[in-house]
């Protein structure tokens, strides 16, 4: 009997147990610790954008006329001179219509020849009073409408030679061939880009500006540019040119960079780096790492002096540099930032302040 009264007796007396837990007092959830440390006077701060190297001068080849492209003579990255041959377009069509053009003019001037001939029999037989007056001034007529359409002929056959030459693209001056957009077989239209030539002399930096900041920039602004070959040097420059409109797909505003020193050892493809300082006094920077941000807008972790509760605390910042953020609206001096294990913390919660050596941390009230 014993054996059977067991197993009841062991569920009881875990309900027994469960109860005077119940009654007990409530579990109080631990405080976390929390890193924090206050914001710190920013040096210099300055906006830096990445940038490509490019020519001052890039021009864009097309063929002043249309055809099928039947020779490509250079390669990206190739370095060509001026009046040097890029490309052909098949010249059987242009050739044709040259012929076709030189057979008229021959055409043209047997006529002439035809009317003037006949013009000189009429004035011969009009001084011997053989025929009229209206019979001489039709020949005349007759050889002036022959040597203006030989003139116009002679015209048109001069546009078909030039376009004969037209078939080949050769390079405005010298430079490197930056862009190639036909190949061998493509028909193009007349005008269409077939080059991209970046023209030899001064190198610039392009960069895109972002829509919030555009209009902090301006022509004829100082800035700096590093080159990622050479990047313990910094060389000074100027905003030379900015796009007046958006990229579409990027809604960034292209610039351009220009040095301001006479010779740079800058290639074309170089990246660069371009920094721009930012206009008055940005006095405090926090760690990249008590940055956080939700729907775009960035914020950070106050923690309440009074009571050791984080409040969230909305921020505007500037650029992001390699270890820090200058913090342009938003704290003070005297603030305490939660500078580690940003994303797991809420609103409302007690945390035990430490330091970077997990020493407790006495927050003072704010002045």
């Amino acid at each position: 009997m014993f054996r059977h009264a067991l197993p009841l007796a062991l569920p009881v007396s875990l309900l027994v147990l469960l109860a005077a837990c119940g009654n007990g007092e409530p579990v109080q959830p631990s405080v976390r610790p929390a890193m924090v440390v206050q914001p710190q006077p920013a040096g210099e701060v300055v906006d830096t954008y990445p940038g490509e190297v490019r020519a001052r001068l890039e021009q864009e080849l097309a063929f002043r006329i249309g055809g099928k492209v039947a020779k490509r003579l250079v390669e990206v990255g190739q370095r060509v001179q001026k009046d040097q041959p890029l490309a052909e377009l098949d010249p059987q069509d242009v050739r044709l219509q040259l012929e076709a053009m030189r057979a008229q003019v021959a055409a043209a001037a047997a006529n002439l020849q035809l009317v003037r001939a006949e013009r000189d029999r009429y004035r011969t037989l009009l001084d011997r009073q053989m025929a009229s007056r209206s019979q001489y001034d039709n020949a005349e007529n007759l050889y002036r409408a022959g040597e203006a359409r030989l003139k116009q002929i002679k015209a048109e056959f001069n546009v078909a030679n030039n376009q004969a030459g037209y078939s080949v693209l050769r390079a405005s001056q010298a430079g490197v061939v930056a862009k190639r957009l036909v190949e061998v077989g493509n028909v193009v239209a007349a005008g269409q880009t077939v080059f991209t030539l970046a023209a030899d002399g001064e190198r610039e930096v392009l960069i895109s500006l972002p829509e919030h900041a555009f209009e902090r920039f301006k022509i004829g602004q100082v800035v700096a540019v590093e080159l990622w070959s050479q990047p313990d040097q910094r060389f000074p420059g100027r905003i030379r040119e900015l796009s007046p409109a958006a990229d579409p797909l990027s809604r960034t505003f292209a610039a351009r960079v220009a040095f301001s020193e006479g010779k740079v050892p800058a290639e074309l493809g170089q990246s660069a780096r371009v920094f721009v300082p930012v206009a008055g006094t940005v006095p405090l920077s926090v760690p990249i790492s008590a940055l956080s941000a939700e729907n775009g807008a960035p914020f950070v972790w106050v923690v309440d002096h009074k009571d050791s509760k984080l409040v969230r605390t909305p921020v505007r910042i500037g650029a992001y540099g390699e270890q820090r953020v200058p913090i342009l609206e938003g704290l003070n001096a005297a603030d305490w930032v939660v500078a580690a294990g940003v994303q797991v913390l809420r609103e409302g919660q007690v945390v035990r302040p430490v330091d970077r050596d997990n020493r407790a941390v006495k927050l003072v009230a704010q002045e």
